[in-house]
């Protein structure tokens, strides 16, 4: 998925928390290749919705021709079809093209995360088991065979795993989960139907005309 003959010269992700930029910084260049990129971290969900109005209509002002601009928030307890259309009507507002309506110059890739970054990690186990080889193949469990559907939240989801697999008896951070586990993340092998639709989009993205 790696990036060929690119036109963009620039993206700039804004994001909600510092474990979703983590694991970006370790798998956008295995899916955007070199193109120059930059993130910017909000302190959750609530702030980046709030603080986006005015920071898109900064970008609209300064934004080159093949600029891009990234969007990425987690579900959460959202309905996703009015979580996006929400986010596309902010970009809109500050003058802004999303992804489906430019015809050219820079636009917002609006991105939705389902129900949260860890369902990425649930979509490419390798990746996880790599780093915690007590870990347990679980696809063949009927809880973990969509990654995007796991009842009771991916991030308790996975703590349960590792926890009773002998890891992080006492907790852990998010943080240290996406800095261990993001390195070794396969683009190509992720079956999290959120994950998929991203690295489509910049791959589209990047290699336009």
């Amino acid at each position: 998925m790696g990036a060929g003959n690119v036109s963009v010269d620039y993206i700039e992700f804004n994001v909600e928390e510092q474990s979703m930029e983590i694991a970006l910084r370790a798998l956008l260049p295995k899916i955007i290749g070199d193109t120059p990129f930059a993130i910017h971290t909000s302190r959750g969900k609530a702030t980046l919705l709030k603080q986006l109005p005015l920071r898109l209509l900064g970008y609209s002002n300064m934004l080159g021709h093949n600029d891009r601009l990234v969007v990425i928030v987690d579900r959460d307890k959202d309905d996703c079809k009015d979580l996006k259309p929400k986010l596309d009507e902010i970009t809109a507002t500050a003058g802004l093209k999303t992804r489906a309506t430019a015809r050219g110059g820079p636009y917002v890739v609006n991105r939705i995360a389902v129900e949260e970054l860890e369902a990425w990690f649930f979509g490419d186990w390798t990746a996880v088991r790599a780093c915690y080889p007590r870990v347990p193949e679980i696809h063949s469990k009927k809880r973990y065979r969509d990654p995007d559907a796991i009842k009771g939240g991916t991030w308790e989801a996975l703590l349960d795993v590792l926890q009773k697999s002998g890891y992080f008896k006492q907790g852990l951070s998010k943080i240290e989960v996406a800095r261990s586990i993001a390195p070794n993340m396969d683009p190509s092998r992720n079956t999290s139907k959120s994950f998929c639709v991203f690295p489509d989009a910049l791959a589209e993205m990047v290699n336009s005309t």
